[in-house]
Protein backbone atom coordinates (compact mmCIF):
# COMPACT_ATOMS: atom_id res chain seq x y z
CA UNK A 1 0.00 0.00 0.00
CA UNK A 2 1.50 3.44 -0.95
CA UNK A 3 2.22 5.19 1.89
CA UNK A 4 0.24 8.43 1.88
CA UNK A 5 2.59 10.50 4.31
CA UNK A 6 -0.21 11.44 7.20
CA UNK A 7 2.60 10.82 9.91
CA UNK A 8 5.48 12.41 8.49
CA UNK A 9 6.20 16.74 9.01
CA UNK A 10 4.64 19.54 7.30
CA UNK A 11 7.79 20.41 5.88
CA UNK A 12 8.28 16.85 4.39
CA UNK A 13 4.55 16.76 3.15
CA UNK A 14 5.00 20.11 0.73
CA UNK A 15 7.67 18.03 -0.68
CA UNK A 16 5.67 14.73 -1.80
CA UNK A 17 1.99 15.89 -1.19
CA UNK A 18 -0.11 12.85 -0.93
CA UNK A 19 2.13 10.45 -3.70
CA UNK A 20 -0.99 8.93 -4.63
CA UNK A 21 -5.08 11.29 -5.04
CA UNK A 22 -7.65 10.18 -7.08
CA UNK A 23 -6.72 13.35 -8.98
CA UNK A 24 -4.58 11.33 -10.93
CA UNK A 25 -2.79 7.91 -10.71
CA UNK A 26 0.87 9.13 -10.98
CA UNK A 27 2.83 6.58 -9.52
CA UNK A 28 5.83 6.57 -11.39
CA UNK A 29 6.07 9.89 -12.05
CA UNK A 30 8.49 11.69 -9.81
CA UNK A 31 7.05 14.69 -10.44
CA UNK A 32 3.75 15.11 -11.36
CA UNK A 33 3.10 15.48 -14.81
CA UNK A 34 1.46 18.61 -16.63
CA UNK A 35 -1.91 19.06 -18.29
CA UNK A 36 -2.62 20.90 -20.82
CA UNK A 37 -6.02 20.23 -22.56
CA UNK A 38 -8.54 22.48 -21.40
CA UNK A 39 -11.37 20.08 -22.30
CA UNK A 40 -11.49 16.46 -21.84
CA UNK A 41 -12.26 13.00 -23.16
CA UNK A 42 -15.46 11.26 -22.18
CA UNK A 43 -16.18 7.51 -22.85
CA UNK A 44 -20.22 8.24 -23.29
CA UNK A 45 -23.23 10.52 -23.02
CA UNK A 46 -23.52 8.86 -19.50
CA UNK A 47 -20.45 9.48 -18.16
CA UNK A 48 -20.91 13.38 -19.32
CA UNK A 49 -23.98 13.31 -17.70
CA UNK A 50 -22.49 11.59 -14.62
CA UNK A 51 -19.95 14.64 -14.23
CA UNK A 52 -22.03 17.29 -14.78
CA UNK A 53 -24.43 15.69 -11.95
CA UNK A 54 -21.58 15.36 -9.90
CA UNK A 55 -19.84 18.46 -9.72
CA UNK A 56 -20.25 20.91 -7.04
CA UNK A 57 -21.76 18.24 -4.57
CA UNK A 58 -20.58 16.92 -2.00
CA UNK A 59 -21.45 13.07 -2.65
CA UNK A 60 -18.75 12.87 -5.05
CA UNK A 61 -16.55 9.93 -4.64
CA UNK A 62 -13.43 8.21 -6.05
CA UNK A 63 -12.04 9.52 -9.14
CA UNK A 64 -13.24 12.85 -10.14
CA UNK A 65 -14.54 12.71 -13.98
CA UNK A 66 -12.95 15.37 -15.93
CA UNK A 67 -14.96 17.64 -18.44
CA UNK A 68 -13.88 21.08 -18.89
CA UNK A 69 -11.00 23.18 -17.45
CA UNK A 70 -13.13 25.71 -15.84
CA UNK A 71 -14.66 22.65 -13.63
CA UNK A 72 -11.78 20.92 -12.75
CA UNK A 73 -8.25 19.47 -13.78
CA UNK A 74 -5.80 17.18 -11.96
CA UNK A 75 -3.52 20.03 -11.65
CA UNK A 76 -5.55 22.25 -9.44
CA UNK A 77 -7.00 19.12 -7.88
CA UNK A 78 -3.64 17.97 -6.84
CA UNK A 79 -2.49 21.35 -5.99
CA UNK A 80 -5.62 21.91 -3.33
CA UNK A 81 -5.30 18.73 -1.74
CA UNK A 82 -1.47 19.70 -0.75
CA UNK A 83 -2.76 23.64 0.62
CA UNK A 84 -5.10 22.39 2.39
CA UNK A 85 -2.90 20.30 4.03
CA UNK A 86 -0.42 23.09 4.34
CA UNK A 87 -3.26 25.44 6.42
CA UNK A 88 -4.99 22.01 8.62
CA UNK A 89 -7.93 22.80 6.13
CA UNK A 90 -10.29 20.42 5.30
CA UNK A 91 -10.50 21.55 1.32
CA UNK A 92 -9.11 24.32 -0.67
CA UNK A 93 -10.05 25.82 -4.01
CA UNK A 94 -7.76 27.87 -6.20
CA UNK A 95 -8.51 31.06 -8.01
CA UNK A 96 -6.56 32.92 -10.96
CA UNK A 97 -5.51 35.61 -8.11
CA UNK A 98 -5.27 36.01 -4.68
CA UNK A 99 -8.21 39.18 -5.42
CA UNK A 100 -10.11 36.10 -6.97
CA UNK A 101 -9.96 34.17 -4.15
CA UNK A 102 -11.00 36.80 -1.45
CA UNK A 103 -13.99 38.05 -4.06
CA UNK A 104 -15.24 34.59 -4.07
CA UNK A 105 -15.03 33.66 -0.15
CA UNK A 106 -17.00 37.04 0.20
CA UNK A 107 -19.34 36.76 -2.64
CA UNK A 108 -20.08 33.21 -1.26
CA UNK A 109 -21.12 33.91 2.48
CA UNK A 110 -22.33 37.41 2.18
CA UNK A 111 -26.00 38.13 0.37
CA UNK A 112 -27.73 41.55 -0.52
CA UNK A 113 -28.50 43.58 2.61
CA UNK A 114 -25.56 42.21 4.78
CA UNK A 115 -22.52 43.29 6.23
CA UNK A 116 -18.90 42.51 6.96
CA UNK A 117 -16.56 44.18 9.69
CA UNK A 118 -12.78 44.71 8.35
CA UNK A 119 -9.28 45.47 9.93
CA UNK A 120 -8.70 48.73 8.94
CA UNK A 121 -5.57 48.70 7.00
CA UNK A 122 -6.27 46.31 4.07
CA UNK A 123 -4.10 45.69 0.78
CA UNK A 124 -5.36 48.25 -1.79
CA UNK A 125 -7.27 46.49 -3.91
CA UNK A 126 -8.93 44.44 -1.31
CA UNK A 127 -9.82 48.34 0.22
CA UNK A 128 -11.24 48.77 -3.19
CA UNK A 129 -13.58 46.10 -3.57
CA UNK A 130 -14.87 46.45 -0.13
CA UNK A 131 -15.21 50.63 -0.73
CA UNK A 132 -16.36 50.53 -4.41
CA UNK A 133 -17.43 47.17 -5.65
CA UNK A 134 -19.64 45.23 -2.81
CA UNK A 135 -21.63 48.16 -2.01
CA UNK A 136 -23.32 47.83 -5.39
CA UNK A 137 -24.58 44.40 -4.34
CA UNK A 138 -26.30 46.19 -1.54
CA UNK A 139 -23.15 44.98 0.93
CA UNK A 140 -21.62 47.26 3.43
CA UNK A 141 -18.70 47.25 5.96
CA UNK A 142 -17.17 49.14 8.72
CA UNK A 143 -13.61 49.58 9.09
CA UNK A 144 -12.46 48.60 12.77
CA UNK A 145 -9.63 48.51 14.12
CA UNK A 146 -8.86 44.84 15.42
CA UNK A 147 -5.80 45.01 17.21
CA UNK A 148 -8.20 45.85 19.49
CA UNK A 149 -10.57 42.87 19.06
CA UNK A 150 -13.17 43.90 21.88
CA UNK A 151 -14.21 46.78 19.36
CA UNK A 152 -16.47 44.34 17.75
CA UNK A 153 -18.65 44.53 20.49
CA UNK A 154 -19.72 47.58 19.62
CA UNK A 155 -19.67 47.18 15.47
CA UNK A 156 -20.83 43.55 14.79
CA UNK A 157 -24.76 44.26 13.77
CA UNK A 158 -27.93 41.77 13.53
CA UNK A 159 -26.71 41.83 8.90
CA UNK A 160 -23.12 40.84 10.14
CA UNK A 161 -21.90 37.85 8.22
CA UNK A 162 -17.99 38.42 8.11
CA UNK A 163 -15.42 39.66 10.48
CA UNK A 164 -12.55 40.16 7.62
CA UNK A 165 -8.87 40.62 8.63
CA UNK A 166 -5.47 40.43 7.22
CA UNK A 167 -2.48 39.69 9.91
CA UNK A 168 0.29 41.39 9.55
CA UNK A 169 -1.83 43.80 7.95
CA UNK A 170 -0.18 44.81 4.13
CA UNK A 171 2.06 46.93 4.52
CA UNK A 172 2.21 48.32 7.88
CA UNK A 173 2.60 44.68 9.64
CA UNK A 174 0.09 45.40 12.61
CA UNK A 175 -0.63 41.92 14.18
CA UNK A 176 -3.93 40.98 15.44
CA UNK A 177 -5.08 38.13 17.96
CA UNK A 178 -6.56 36.13 15.60
CA UNK A 179 -7.71 33.84 18.65
CA UNK A 180 -9.29 36.83 20.46
CA UNK A 181 -11.27 37.95 17.21
CA UNK A 182 -12.15 34.38 17.07
CA UNK A 183 -13.31 34.26 20.73
CA UNK A 184 -15.42 37.61 19.96
CA UNK A 185 -17.17 36.40 16.87
CA UNK A 186 -17.79 32.72 19.15
CA UNK A 187 -19.75 35.02 21.72
CA UNK A 188 -21.56 37.03 19.47
CA UNK A 189 -22.54 33.56 17.39
CA UNK A 190 -23.83 32.57 20.80
CA UNK A 191 -27.11 34.17 20.67
CA UNK A 192 -27.83 33.83 17.04
CA UNK A 193 -29.49 31.57 14.63
CA UNK A 194 -27.01 29.27 12.84
CA UNK A 195 -27.69 30.61 9.38
CA UNK A 196 -27.22 34.21 11.11
CA UNK A 197 -23.24 33.54 12.25
CA UNK A 198 -20.62 35.14 11.73
CA UNK A 199 -17.26 34.34 9.83
CA UNK A 200 -14.06 34.69 10.44
CA UNK A 201 -11.82 35.28 7.32
CA UNK A 202 -7.82 36.00 7.45
CA UNK A 203 -5.37 36.74 4.49
CA UNK A 204 -2.74 34.42 5.02
CA UNK A 205 -0.82 36.01 2.08
CA UNK A 206 2.23 38.19 4.11
CA UNK A 207 2.76 35.13 6.95
CA UNK A 208 2.37 31.84 4.51
CA UNK A 209 1.37 28.72 6.25
CA UNK A 210 5.05 28.37 7.17
CA UNK A 211 4.84 31.29 9.35
CA UNK A 212 1.49 30.94 10.73
CA UNK A 213 -2.12 29.05 10.21
CA UNK A 214 -5.14 31.08 11.62
CA UNK A 215 -7.35 28.10 11.36
CA UNK A 216 -5.61 26.48 14.44
CA UNK A 217 -6.67 29.59 16.00
CA UNK A 218 -10.17 29.22 14.99
CA UNK A 219 -10.28 31.10 11.92
CA UNK A 220 -12.93 29.80 9.87
CA UNK A 221 -11.61 30.29 6.43
CA UNK A 222 -7.93 31.65 5.11
CA UNK A 223 -7.06 33.34 1.41
CA UNK A 224 -3.54 33.67 0.17
CA UNK A 225 -2.38 34.67 -3.17
CA UNK A 226 -0.77 32.30 -4.33
CA UNK A 227 1.32 34.76 -6.27
CA UNK A 228 3.82 35.76 -3.08
CA UNK A 229 5.43 33.63 -0.72
CA UNK A 230 3.83 30.31 -1.32
CA UNK A 231 5.21 30.40 -5.14
CA UNK A 232 8.10 32.57 -4.52
CA UNK A 233 9.65 33.18 -7.99
CA UNK A 234 7.34 35.66 -9.34
CA UNK A 235 6.41 33.71 -12.28
CA UNK A 236 2.77 32.61 -11.33
CA UNK A 237 -0.54 34.18 -10.52
CA UNK A 238 -2.90 32.60 -8.08
CA UNK A 239 -5.21 32.53 -5.05
CA UNK A 240 -6.93 30.10 -2.76
CA UNK A 241 -9.39 29.76 0.08
CA UNK A 242 -9.01 26.88 2.37
CA UNK A 243 -11.53 26.29 5.01
CA UNK A 244 -14.62 24.00 6.11
CA UNK A 245 -15.05 21.09 3.54
CA UNK A 246 -19.29 22.23 3.58
CA UNK A 247 -17.96 25.38 1.64
CA UNK A 248 -15.95 23.06 -1.05
CA UNK A 249 -19.57 22.86 -3.70
CA UNK A 250 -20.73 26.74 -3.48
CA UNK A 251 -16.42 28.17 -3.94
CA UNK A 252 -16.42 25.54 -6.82
CA UNK A 253 -19.91 26.87 -8.55
CA UNK A 254 -18.94 30.37 -7.77
CA UNK A 255 -15.61 30.07 -9.73
CA UNK A 256 -17.36 27.83 -12.56
CA UNK A 257 -19.89 30.63 -13.14
CA UNK A 258 -17.56 33.51 -12.52
CA UNK A 259 -14.41 32.22 -14.24
CA UNK A 260 -11.52 33.27 -12.24
CA UNK A 261 -10.07 29.68 -12.26
CA UNK A 262 -6.30 29.17 -11.83
CA UNK A 263 -4.42 28.11 -14.91
CA UNK A 264 -3.14 24.47 -15.13
CA UNK A 265 0.47 25.74 -15.86
CA UNK A 266 0.40 27.88 -12.63
CA UNK A 267 -1.04 25.03 -10.91
CA UNK A 268 1.93 23.13 -11.43
CA UNK A 269 4.50 25.03 -11.29
CA UNK A 270 3.36 26.13 -7.58
CA UNK A 271 2.98 22.52 -6.54
CA UNK A 272 6.12 21.49 -8.12
CA UNK A 273 8.38 24.35 -6.87
CA UNK A 274 6.44 26.84 -5.10
CA UNK A 275 4.97 24.24 -1.75
CA UNK A 276 7.93 22.09 -1.75
CA UNK A 277 10.52 24.82 -1.68
CA UNK A 278 8.72 27.35 0.88
CA UNK A 279 10.20 25.76 3.86
CA UNK A 280 13.32 26.35 2.84
CA UNK A 281 13.06 29.84 0.99
CA UNK A 282 11.09 31.62 4.24
CA UNK A 283 14.16 29.98 6.93
CA UNK A 284 16.62 31.87 4.88
CA UNK A 285 14.75 34.56 4.49
CA UNK A 286 13.54 35.45 8.07
CA UNK A 287 17.08 35.39 9.05
CA UNK A 288 18.13 37.76 6.66
CA UNK A 289 15.16 39.83 7.54
CA UNK A 290 16.41 39.99 11.12
CA UNK A 291 19.75 41.11 9.86
CA UNK A 292 18.33 43.65 7.90
CA UNK A 293 16.20 44.85 11.16
CA UNK A 294 18.55 45.38 12.78
CA UNK A 295 21.04 47.71 10.53
CA UNK A 296 17.69 49.12 9.45
CA UNK A 297 16.81 50.15 13.25
CA UNK A 298 20.38 51.62 14.14
CA UNK A 299 20.54 54.24 10.97
CA UNK A 300 20.31 57.74 11.33
CA UNK A 301 17.94 57.92 8.39
CA UNK A 302 15.60 55.92 9.41
CA UNK A 303 12.45 57.39 12.13
CA UNK A 304 11.09 53.71 13.03
CA UNK A 305 11.14 50.17 11.95
CA UNK A 306 7.56 47.61 12.12
CA UNK A 307 8.80 43.72 12.08
CA UNK A 308 7.50 41.44 13.95
CA UNK A 309 10.32 39.50 15.51
CA UNK A 310 11.22 42.96 17.14
CA UNK A 311 10.87 43.16 20.48
CA UNK A 312 9.73 46.57 20.45
CA UNK A 313 7.03 46.12 17.98
CA UNK A 314 3.62 46.92 19.09
CA UNK A 315 2.33 43.25 18.16
CA UNK A 316 5.32 41.51 18.91
CA UNK A 317 3.92 39.75 22.40
CA UNK A 318 0.72 38.39 19.91
CA UNK A 319 2.65 38.09 17.09
CA UNK A 320 5.45 35.07 18.99
CA UNK A 321 2.00 33.31 20.34
CA UNK A 322 0.59 33.14 16.69
CA UNK A 323 3.27 33.30 14.29
CA UNK A 324 4.73 29.78 14.91
CA UNK A 325 6.29 27.50 12.20
CA UNK A 326 5.80 23.79 12.03
CA UNK A 327 8.87 22.86 14.39
CA UNK A 328 7.41 25.14 16.65
CA UNK A 329 9.77 27.83 16.34
CA UNK A 330 8.55 31.71 16.05
CA UNK A 331 8.38 32.84 12.09
CA UNK A 332 7.83 36.72 12.01
CA UNK A 333 8.28 36.27 8.54
CA UNK A 334 9.88 38.55 5.92
CA UNK A 335 8.39 41.62 5.27
CA UNK A 336 9.66 44.88 7.07
CA UNK A 337 8.20 48.32 6.85
CA UNK A 338 10.14 50.80 7.67
CA UNK A 339 9.85 54.78 7.61
CA UNK A 340 12.33 57.68 7.25
CA UNK A 341 13.04 60.66 8.53
CA UNK A 342 11.96 63.81 7.47
CA UNK A 343 10.55 67.03 9.66
CA UNK A 344 7.44 67.56 7.85
CA UNK A 345 5.28 65.26 5.96
CA UNK A 346 6.35 66.63 2.95
CA UNK A 347 10.11 65.93 3.85
CA UNK A 348 8.87 62.33 4.28
CA UNK A 349 7.47 61.48 1.19
CA UNK A 350 10.01 63.00 -0.74
CA UNK A 351 12.86 60.88 1.01
CA UNK A 352 10.46 58.03 0.71
CA UNK A 353 10.73 58.40 -3.45
CA UNK A 354 14.33 59.64 -3.37
CA UNK A 355 15.25 56.69 -1.75
CA UNK A 356 13.32 54.24 -4.19
CA UNK A 357 14.31 55.86 -6.87
CA UNK A 358 18.23 55.79 -5.80
CA UNK A 359 17.43 51.50 -5.62
CA UNK A 360 15.75 51.40 -8.76
CA UNK A 361 18.79 53.29 -10.62
CA UNK A 362 21.85 51.83 -8.79
CA UNK A 363 21.16 49.04 -6.61
CA UNK A 364 21.64 45.52 -7.42
CA UNK A 365 20.55 43.46 -5.19
CA UNK A 366 17.24 45.53 -4.38
CA UNK A 367 14.39 45.74 -6.98
CA UNK A 368 11.72 48.48 -7.02
CA UNK A 369 9.32 46.69 -7.73
CA UNK A 370 5.29 45.50 -6.06
CA UNK A 371 4.39 41.84 -5.27
CA UNK A 372 5.98 39.84 -2.12
CA UNK A 373 7.82 37.06 -0.99
CA UNK A 374 9.62 36.74 -4.11
CA UNK A 375 13.26 35.10 -4.10
CA UNK A 376 14.53 38.75 -5.05
CA UNK A 377 14.07 41.52 -2.69
CA UNK A 378 11.58 43.60 -3.64
CA UNK A 379 11.12 47.38 -2.32
CA UNK A 380 7.94 49.62 -2.95
CA UNK A 381 6.53 53.24 -1.65
CA UNK A 382 2.67 52.18 -0.28
CA UNK A 383 1.89 55.29 0.06
CA UNK A 384 2.70 56.39 -3.90
CA UNK A 385 2.24 52.83 -5.44
CA UNK A 386 0.53 50.15 -3.71
CA UNK A 387 -2.08 51.95 -1.87
CA UNK A 388 -2.61 55.09 -3.77
CA UNK A 389 -5.85 54.96 -4.33
CA UNK A 390 -6.87 55.33 -0.55
CA UNK A 391 -7.07 59.08 0.44
CA UNK A 392 -3.90 60.48 2.33
CA UNK A 393 -5.68 60.93 5.17
CA UNK A 394 -7.33 57.20 5.48
CA UNK A 395 -3.80 56.07 4.81
CA UNK A 396 -2.32 58.24 7.81
CA UNK A 397 -5.27 57.10 9.73
CA UNK A 398 -4.50 53.37 8.51
CA UNK A 399 -0.85 53.94 9.75
CA UNK A 400 0.52 54.20 6.57
CA UNK A 401 3.26 57.00 6.56
CA UNK A 402 4.02 59.26 3.72
CA UNK A 403 7.88 57.74 4.24
CA UNK A 404 6.92 54.10 4.23
CA UNK A 405 8.80 51.79 3.03
CA UNK A 406 7.39 48.25 2.15
CA UNK A 407 10.42 45.61 2.10
CA UNK A 408 10.14 41.77 0.81
CA UNK A 409 13.32 40.54 1.83
CA UNK A 410 14.77 37.69 -0.72
CA UNK A 411 17.93 35.03 -0.59
CA UNK A 412 20.39 37.70 -1.46
CA UNK A 413 23.27 37.85 1.07
CA UNK A 414 22.66 40.40 3.51
CA UNK A 415 25.98 42.16 3.03
CA UNK A 416 25.05 42.99 -0.22
CA UNK A 417 21.62 43.69 0.82
CA UNK A 418 22.63 45.90 3.31
CA UNK A 419 25.52 47.69 0.93
CA UNK A 420 22.37 49.05 -1.52
CA UNK A 421 19.89 49.80 1.20
CA UNK A 422 23.19 51.96 3.05
CA UNK A 423 23.33 53.67 -0.43
CA UNK A 424 20.35 54.76 -0.79
CA UNK A 425 19.44 55.74 3.15
CA UNK A 426 22.36 58.03 2.80
CA UNK A 427 21.32 59.56 -0.45
CA UNK A 428 17.82 59.99 1.04
CA UNK A 429 19.42 61.42 3.97
CA UNK A 430 21.54 63.96 2.07
CA UNK A 431 18.78 65.06 0.00
CA UNK A 432 15.87 65.32 3.10
CA UNK A 433 18.68 66.73 5.73
CA UNK A 434 17.80 63.96 8.19
CA UNK A 435 20.95 63.83 10.29
CA UNK A 436 20.21 67.23 11.32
Amino acid sequence: MTRQGDDYQPTTRLIHGRMHSAAWEYSHHVVPPISTSTTFRLDSQVRGAQGFRTYGHEEESGQPIYIYDRLREPNKDLLEENLAMAEGGEMAVTFASGMGAISAVLGVLLRAGEHLVAHHTLYGCTHSLLNNWLPRFGITHTPVDLTTPEALREHLRPATRVVYLETPANPTLEIVDIAAVVAEVAAANAARAPEERVYVVVDNTFATPFCQRPLEHGADFVVHSLTKGISGYGTDMGGVVIGPRTFRDRLLLYRKDFGGVLSPRAAWSILVYGLPSLAVRMRQQQATARELVRFLANHPAVASVSYPGLPSFAGYAVARRQMIDYEGNFAPGSMVFFELRGATPERQQEAGIRFINHLARHAYTVTLAVSLGNVRTLVEHPSSMTHAPIPLEEQIAMGIRPSGIRLSVGLEAVDDLVRDLEAALEAAQVATGAAS
